[in-house]
């Protein structure tokens, strides 16, 4: 069952997230969120970083994919510079 608690917004636009709650959902300073708001909802959803493991299906797709178009890895290293570039 859902723990209820209520808090009130700063007057710079903070919340505090009850201890209570912090605990129950082990979230830690550093926690993410996105925030969804309308009408008079605000839903606050955490945002968690995928393991490791979820990137290798991924990363063995993409390498077939770029074998199968024939870029080399210098091809890819000249694209991420380019991109990273741009900042």
């Amino acid at each position: 069952m859902a723990n209820l608690a209520t808090t009130r917004l700063s007057s710079k636009g903070q919340v505090v997230i009850p201890e209570d709650i912090r605990n129950q959902l082990k979230l830690k300073s550093v926690s993410r969120f996105v925030v969804v708001g309308k009408d008079d909802v605000i839903i606050l959803k955490t945002i968690t970083p995928p393991a490791m493991t979820e990137f290798d299906p991924l990363v063995s797709e993409a390498r077939k994919q770029a074998k199968k178009a024939g870029l080399t890895p210098a091809d890819i290293s000249a694209a991420v510079k380019k991109v990273r570039r741009r900042k």
